[in-house]
């Protein structure tokens, strides 16, 4: 593991130097200004992160490309059986808070089904645990689990418990439950309210906790479910071809100090009873983000936390619309930026802190890259230093750290492009191709409203603010002009300031400034036409940025497979 890591880390730094010193090459004709200096300094700051992305993409991508199994190419002691027998009581722990509970327990029946079809319904129980604090919404809570549970076929259990009091919101739930609750089981497999795992990933995930025993944790690649919706159909698109190279590679470097995002993974319940208690910050608060910390303090105490990188039947849903998008985010940034807080706990291994600082680059970006647009802005105005600038030198700086940042996703689809049984289970090359298109003007009009929201919320966080973990809003819906007009007049403002700013500076200024921040600029009718139905009958009937299970009727989501034109017949 040691070998690997180097390597990785040879890798990053040399994929972070390269734009740096494009970047200095730009601005250090004719000498330094006050603000070329600090652009530089700033760049240096994320370079590592970005460069991070690009080389852990970059494995990857030869991880999934070789024929060897993958998940033994990154762990090359695993002992699996595919066909071992279950022996191990496994709890299957669903997390809910204020939801509708009817649909959410609706989409873990084909789970369950499929257990007692192969006769493990004694290996297994559902337990739904509930933060849900308002009396109705708990009344009906309580009537859609009693039908539920009456509905089931005979020997397959349900457990509910809600609290009177969420202490530790969803962590302290569960770990209650690890604690007090749990006797009997072996395992739990931490399912979110809007998970889907099929039969076959948990029956996995059980067989892996079985054969490896010095393994607390393990974290399945968690792939969305196809989605009508623009704003989640195009999202999903992408973050689907960058996680999957992206967690191929991390899992190649990270090896036993993997990751956990929180739900869609088997842990096992011992160690995470004793080791994984969540420590309280110095402010006396709670911890928001609790995943990483958990993984964190598991492999502090000695035990292996894994990544399997393979998509094999573990779903979740993204946000139905920007505006969902934006506040989620604001949630996880709130919770990522208390890991400051945490760095220099002694229980942590050295990993372990790698793990929580990437976590907090992962939003500190964005006010680094908000500082850099203002800079720049700042260096643009002023005649000679502006004057100085090696235009060439900039254009390639930027074009490499848009590369690396997202190398994730262009390598992802270019694994896709060179595996033909690959390219026909996504549609076929020209509907592949137009979506990947489709999907990178996304991206990229998103990336400048998210980066805005976050720099004002974490500036707001300085002066006292407290971003809360409220309910996420999960189903379909469209936004209406004048809600996304109020939520996000500003992020316009200042896109519409800054482009001008850069315009009345020169032409060359415009140009570059243009493709990174006229997502600010279009974020009101951006936010209106990705939750726009319509918009989403388009892109279904033409297939861009359809995913496999849309297109594949043996898919776990048979509603959504939709019948193949004859010119998307022939595609594929």
């Amino acid at each position: 593991m040691r070998a690997r890591r180097l390597l990785c880390l040879a890798l990053v730094l040399v994929l972070a130097a390269i734009p740096l010193a494009l970047v200095a090459c730009a601005l250090a004709e004719g000498g330094w200004s006050m603000a070329e200096a600090a652009i530089l300094a700033l760049a240096a700051v994320i370079a590592p992160w970005v460069a991070n992305l690009g080389a852990s993409a970059l494995v990857g991508f030869v991880v999934l490309m070789r024929r060897q199994d993958p998940l033994r190419m990154v762990w090359p002691e695993v002992v699996f059986d595919e066909a071992a027998p279950i022996t191990i009581d496994t709890a299957l722990v669903l997390c809910i808070r204020n939801e509708d509970t009817a649909a959410v327990l609706a989409r873990q029946r084909p789970l369950l089904q499929e257990l007692a079809a192969e006769g493990l319904a004694e290996r297994f129980a559902l337990v739904v645990l509930s933060d849900t604090q308002d009396a109705t919404h708990a009344e009906e809570e309580e009537r859609a689990v009693a039908s539920f549970r009456a509905s089931l076929p005979e020997g397959l259990r349900l457990l509910y418990r809600r609290r009177a009091h969420n202490e530790g919101f969803k962590a302290g739930n569960v770990m209650e439950f690890a604690r007090h609750r749990a006797a009997g089981f072996e395992a739990m497999v931490v399912l979110d309210a809007d998970s889907v795992m099929t039969a076959d990933c948990v029956l996995r995930l059980v067989r892996l906790m079985q054969a490896n025993p010095r393994v607390a944790l393990i974290q399945t690649l968690i792939v969305a479910r196809p989605a009508l919706s623009p704003f989640p159909r195009l999202f999903q698109f992408g973050m689907r071809h960058g996680m999957r190279v992206y967690a191929a590679g991390i899992a190649w470097w990270q090896g036993p100090d993997g990751p956990y995002w929180g739900h869609n993974a088997i842990i096992r319940l011992a160690p995470f009873r004793d080791h994984a208690a969540l420590p309280t910050l110095p402010s006396g608060g709670r911890i928001l983000s609790h995943d990483q910390v958990e993984a964190a303090l598991l492999r502090g105490a000695g035990w292996e936390v894994r990544l399997d990188p393979l998509e094999q039947g573990s779903y979740e849903a993204n946000p139905p619309t920007l505006l969902d998008f934006l506040a989620r985010d604001l949630r996880w940034m709130a919770g990522n930026l208390q890991y400051f807080a945490l760095l220099r706990l002694p229980l942590f291994r050295p990993m372990g802190r790698l793990q929580l600082v990437l976590a907090i680059l992962l939003f500190l970006f964005s006010p680094i890259v908000c500082a850099i647009a203002v800079l720049a802005l700042i260096n643009a105005h002023d005649p000679a230093a502006a004057a100085a600038v090696s235009a060439p030198w900039g254009i390639a700086a930027t074009v490499l750290f848009g590369v690396l940042f997202f190398a994730p996703k262009l390598l992802g689809a270019l694994e896709v492009a060179l595996k033909p049984a690959a390219l026909r289970a996504w549609g076929g090359g020209m509907r592949f191709a137009l979506s990947v298109a489709v999907e990178f003007v996304f991206s990229l009009l998103l990336l400048p409203i998210s980066a805005i929201n976050q720099t004002a919320a974490m500036v707001a966080m300085v002066f006292g603010k407290r971003i809360g973990w409220a309910p996420q809003a999960r189903e379909d819906r469209s936004v209406p002009l004048a809600d996304a007009m109020r939520a996000l007049w500003w992020h316009s403002a200042i896109g519409l300031a800054a482009l001008l700013g850069f315009a009345s500076a020169s032409l060359g200024a415009f140009l570059w400034a243009l493709p990174l921040i006229a997502g600010a600029l279009l974020a009101v009718p951006f936010c209106v036409a990705t939750a726009h139905p319509q918009l989403g009958l388009v892109l279904v009937q033409h297939g861009i940025c359809a995913i496999p299970e849309e297109l594949d009727p043996a898919s776990p989501f048979p509603s959504l497979v939709q019948p193949k034109s004859g010119r998307a017949a022939q595609a594929a």
